[in-house]
């Protein structure tokens, strides 16, 4: 194993324990149990395991059945409503090479995360939002139309709604005033600037802060952070990517957390306990278990 694929060492724990908002543990190498061990051990109690497609959102339910301290958030990544409508002839996805269904393939895809999403394990439906960083225009279609159903699955289950939001900013708002956003909404991986900060601030929607924002070219994200309400900020690793620095391009996982909350706790100028301990009421608040 090269360094570059070693998992990085077990930082030093968190006094007060904190929730990994946004995790795929279906992607990350070695059993659930031992993630959650692993992350246990450094303060790291929760984790809320994300759907990206079909077959990855009824894993995530049938894990935070099994499991009382993983919770699961179920939907058809922005990305993949397309290749559901037009088809995948590269085989990007897991799934491999697939024809395009058309709208009904969507429908039946949708039916299915609805259904998902009524369970009691599930508390979010996510991630759901637009990807405008390799979609044409045929495939924005396909997303906006799939965002719009999550929007309406999640307010009709009562579940919080999980953002992706890849240089889409302005779309992704526009389409939560259109539909109105559910009571509870994340953003995943926030990766707007201080200015949009303060738009979600307005608005109450959790913005969630991954590793990224200890790279250094990421003053923006710094930015934001250092602007957005307190009570509105959660923390994820989104594994195994984003690995915060010192470990960038290494693999991630839940128990790399405290190295993304200390960075966090710096740019706030608090301690990392008390940040530690609004992470931790905010999520349980935004997922609503």
């Amino acid at each position: 194993m090269s360094s570059k694929d070693a998992p990085p060492p077990l930082p030093e724990p968190l006094l007060v324990p904190v929730a990994d908002s946004h995790t795929h543990l279906d992607m990350q190498s070695g059993t659930v149990e031992e993630a959650l061990v692993k992350a246990a051990a450094v303060g790291v109690t929760t984790v809320v395991q994300v759907g990206c497609d079909i077959k990855g959102s009824q894993w995530a339910a049938e894990t935070a059945a099994r499991h009382e301290n993983v919770h699961a958030a179920v939907a058809l990544h922005p990305n993949e409503a397309p290749r559901i409508v037009l088809g995948d002839p590269d085989g990007w996805s897991r799934q491999g090479a697939r024809e395009g269904g058309g709208d009904a393939a969507l429908d039946d895809a949708l039916a299915e995360i609805d259904r998902l999403a009524a369970l009691p394990c599930v508390r979010a439906v996510g991630e759901t939002g637009l990807d405008h960083f390799r979609t044409g225009p045929e495939g924005m279609a396909a997303q906006e139309r799939s965002f719009r159903a999550h929007i309406e699955i999640a307010k009709r289950h009562g579940k919080a709604l999980v953002i992706h939001d890849r240089e889409a900013h302005a779309d992704v708002l526009r389409v939560l005033d259109e539909e109105g956003a559910p009571e509870r909404t994340v953003f995943h991986c926030y990766s707007g600037d201080a200015a949009m900060a303060e738009i979600c601030a307005a608005k109450g929607y959790y913005m969630s802060f991954a590793g990224n924002v200890t790279f250094k070219n990421a003053q923006p994200l710094r930015d934001a952070l250092a602007v957005a309400p307190l009570d509105l900020v959660l923390v994820e690793t989104d594994a195994p990517f984003l690995t915060p620095a010192p470990y960038r391009g290494r693999p991630n996982a839940p128990y790399l957390i405290p190295v993304t909350v200390r960075a966090m706790a710096a740019v706030r100028g608090i301690g990392e306990d008390e940040l530690a301990g609004a992470i931790a009421a905010n999520t349980a608040r935004a997922f609503d278990y």
